[in-house]
């Protein structure tokens, strides 16, 4: 028996429920499984639990669980189109995508290693804005269970790829998590695309070519897509996910700043209603102005107002000091966050821009017309900020001043001492009757043919109904008096408050006639309409400018993604055997399909050879194993195996004779991992299961060789040996139970298989020395397993202070 089969038991659970899917983190004693309520299981070699991800819907199963390379970072695809990638470490999602279709696999490649030459781009500037961009403040109003998917940060680490297989057959490549770098559909490529199916697709070692495993009507096919915009263009192309990265951050910075306005202008209006809006909302429109220029002009006060002012003074004081302090919240929300992100945001685009002049690495990449616009809508955001912030300035002073003024005309009503610092210099008496005059403006009518109308869609409710206030009180009969009471707040807050809302402004920040650049383009129309300088529109809001950036930058993003799909083609086409014709239920259940042709493949990635290695399975019979050299010469090798003996086979145990694959997976790159059943037709029997340890190297020998031509076809070309007619290449190990599924790890020298209806997970530690090889699994039944689960706690223990 080869020494690399050699296993030793570390333990045994029962599941609470049955496990989907599992894998194993290369570097660390970390297992991920998925369970089926669509839960996400972390933990540890010993059993300890990390962290559980519950399921993101109702009956959503894992699909497929990926680990980045040398990372804490699990990337799962879901049945309802969602891809997440959850940090172990922190325990957080860290990011997510949304598709409309179910997910087939989600992998994360391996790291990309660029290689520089005198003709290469060097990619150095990771980071570098942190020279120039102070850290933006972090945002401790938000909660973070409120964060969406597409709100969290991108992931650090080794630069890969994420690639999303959908059971469609469509195909899309993120790189860094970030940058949509191509895609592709494979049902273009095939012949009967009704009969259709897609088991995997992998990148090769070098980042420019594909393997493409499915279904073509009756014939399983591997396609090989060569991409000449991922050779020339992978070191620019990291170069433009980086910043990619930091500008989706940045977005998702600003959304939540947005997030975090609206819940401080909410509280703004609270304070206002709760306090002050009971005495405006008692009185007609038009009249709280009148009222309040009566008593600061003439120092007469209606019966309505005496009441509005019976508040004592340490009451209002109260009032203001609450009303201060939320609108100090706003303005810092403004002048740091939103303003500190806008400039973040405008100079990665400069930089992007920066870039596209540099066609000879970014032609293919950016489109410096499409990044200077970008660059236009991000300094029309920048503006729309800066005017936010005088908005709230000026409202900010004028409600000081108001509360100010309302305590002294309190005072002086009660016939009280007013201290000197309180009596207000004639500007202040002038900016106080700007202020009353200005709290209940007049609401323009809609009107069709201007295009700054309040489109009614686009209208919220509370500014409709103010609008319909407005007119009935405007015009008062007797059948329609006016209405004591409105969802109007009539001390004009919504010169803030419409920055916030998803249409035109209602009243547009006034033009100051010192100002002499606004002058200067008014009177200047080509001036105006240049390219150069940035777009004013001071009707649009703060939410409409935002999106008209957001827009303008994904854009930008739209040429790698054309580019690199267009550059996918098919170089070679292999067909690899035989199956059985495809039903319509099968195709529409994954699970019944890979009951009627057991369809399952594994890759690894072999750098000292520079070989791409694919294994897979044609039924449950046979299975073969391709290499696919990255050299000049182009060869591809095939070694063609099954489990049943050959004509010329020795005497072999009873159970061998009739063995069915379950369940294959690279354990390095000279071993292949197969889990293996009995096929039995007896009533009641249950099938044995074995763990085959398959060598590679041993079966080099029978391998044939082709040449990588736009057609091969394998099952004319190949010769099928059984796996024990190959010397010294299979190694047999029995297990106890009906085992289905099979998770192995080189690097980390564990195996993990499933059993008992997938509700009872054994872990093996291999390659142990032949003195300490354990009796055979046969031999040792489940309970003798729970025992050595409890005893080998402790040296598992002591194993992990060792690694670490």
């Amino acid at each position: 028996m080869a020494q690399s089969s050699s296993m030793k038991l570390l333990g045994a659970r029962n599941m609470s429920c049955i496990v989907e899917r599992m894998e194993w983190n290369n570097k660390m004693d970390l297992i991920a499984y998925g369970t089926e309520k669509g839960e996400v299981v972390i933990q540890r070699l010993n059993w300890q639990k990390i962290v559980t991800f519950p399921t993101p819907g109702e009956d959503v199963r894992v699909r497929s669980l990926s680990w980045q390379m040398d990372e804490t970072l699990l990337a799962v695809g879901y049945s309802n189109g969602k891809v997440a990638l959850l940090d172990a470490e922190s325990e957080t999602i860290i990011s997510g995508l949304i598709y409309e279709d179910d997910i087939k696999k989600v992998y994360f490649s391996k790291a990309i290693n660029c290689k520089e030459g005198l003709d290469s781009y060097t990619c150095n500037a990771k980071d570098k804005h942190k020279r120039y961009l102070p850290k933006l403040p972090p945002l401790t109003n938000i909660d973070p269970c409120l964060k969406t998917l597409d709100q969290k940060s991108f992931p650090k680490g080794s630069p890969c790829f994420l690639v999303v297989i959908m059971r469609s057959g469509k195909v899309h490549l993120l790189l860094l998590g970030a940058l949509q770098a191509g895609s592709i559909d494979l049902t273009q490529h095939v012949l009967n695309p009704d009969q259709f199916d897609v088991y995997d697709v992998r990148l090769n070692g070098d980042f420019n070519a594909i393997y493409a495993l499915l279904r073509d009507g009756q014939q399983l096919k591997l396609l090989h897509f060569h991409n000449q915009v991922l050779q020339d263009s992978i070191s620019p192309m990291l170069e433009l996910a980086s910043h990619c990265a930091h500008i989706l951050e940045t977005k998702n910075y600003i959304n939540d700043t947005q997030q975090c306005l609206t819940e401080a202008w909410e509280t703004v209006q609270l304070e206002m209603d709760n306090k002050l809006t009971k005495y405006a909302n008692s009185q007609a429109y038009g009249m709280i102005s009148a009222h309040f220029l009566e008593l600061l002009v003439f120092g007469y006060a209606t019966l309505e107002v005496e009441e509005f002012l019976t508040l004592t003074e340490k009451g209002f004081k109260k009032i203001a000091n609450s009303v201060d302090l939320s609108l100090n919240n706003l303005q810092g929300l403004v002048f740091k966050q939103l303003n500190g992100a806008a400039i973040n945001m405008f100079y990665f685009l400069n930089t992007i821009a920066g870039f596209g002049r540099m066609t000879h690495f970014f032609e293919a990449l950016i489109s410096p017309d499409v990044a200077s616009e970008a660059m236009r809508a991000c300094g029309s955001f920048l503006l729309k900020v800066h005017e936010l912030q005088r908005t709230i300035d000026t409202l900010v002073y004028d409600m000081k001043l108001f509360h100010s003024w309302v305590i002294f005309t309190i005072l002086r009503l009660s016939h009280q001492e007013i201290p000197d610092d309180m009596v207000f210099t004639g500007k202040e008496n002038l900016a106080l009757a700007e202020f009353f005059c200005s709290m209940e403006p007049e609401i323009p009518e809609p009107c069709e043919d201007v295009d700054i109308s309040i489109d009614k869609s686009a209208t919220t409710s509370t500014t409709a109904a103010a609008a319909t206030a407005a007119t009935e009180e405007e015009l008062p009969s007797d059948d329609n008096p006016a209405p004591s009471a409105t969802t109007r707040s009539k001390f004009n807050l919504e010169r803030v408050g419409q920055y916030l809302e998803n249409a035109y402004l209602t009243q547009p920040h006034p033009v100051n006639p010192a100002e002499i650049w606004p002058r200067l383009l008014a009177e200047n129309e080509c001036l105006a309409q240049c390219n150069l300088l940035v777009p004013h529109d001071k009707r649009l809001s703060l939410i409409q400018q935002r999106d008209k950036m957001f827009n303008a930058i994904d854009a930008v993003f739209h040429k790698p993604t054309e580019s690199i799909s267009a550059s996918f083609k098919l170089s070679s086409t292999v067909i690899c055997g035989d199956l059985q014709h495809l039903h319509a239920e099968s195709a529409a259940d994954p699970d019944q399909q890979s009951n009627s042709d057991f369809v399952n493949c594994s890759y690894y990635v072999h750098e000292a050879t520079r070989c791409d290695m694919l294994a897979l399975t044609i039924g449950r019979q046979e299975a073969m194993v391709l290499e696919f050299s990255r050299g000049e010469d182009c060869l591809m090798r095939c070694i063609r195996v099954q489990l049943q003996p050959g004509p010329f086979t020795a005497q072999l145990q009873e159970d061998y004779y009739n063995l069915r694959f379950v369940d294959l997976q690279f354990y390095n790159e000279s071993s292949l991992s197969m889990l293996a059943q009995t096929s039995t037709t007896a009533t009641g029997a249950r099938p044995h299961s074995y763990f085959l340890q398959f060598s590679l190297s041993a079966a080099r020998n029978h391998c044939t060789q082709h040449q990588l031509t736009p057609l091969i076809k394998l099952d004319e070309a190949t010769v099928t040996h059984s796996v024990h007619d190959i010397p010294d290449a299979a190694a047999f190990k029995a297990l106890d139970g009906v085992c289905e599924m099979l998770a192995v790890s080189g690097s980390r020298k564990v195996a993990t298989v499933l059993s008992d209806r997938r509700r009872k997970m054994t872990i093996f530690e291999m390659e142990i020395e032949e003195e300490e090889d354990d009796t055979e699994m046969s031999q040792t039944s489940f309970l003798e397993i729970s025992k050595e689960s409890a005893l080998a706690t402790g040296s598992i223990d002591l194993e992990k202070h060792c690694d670490t």
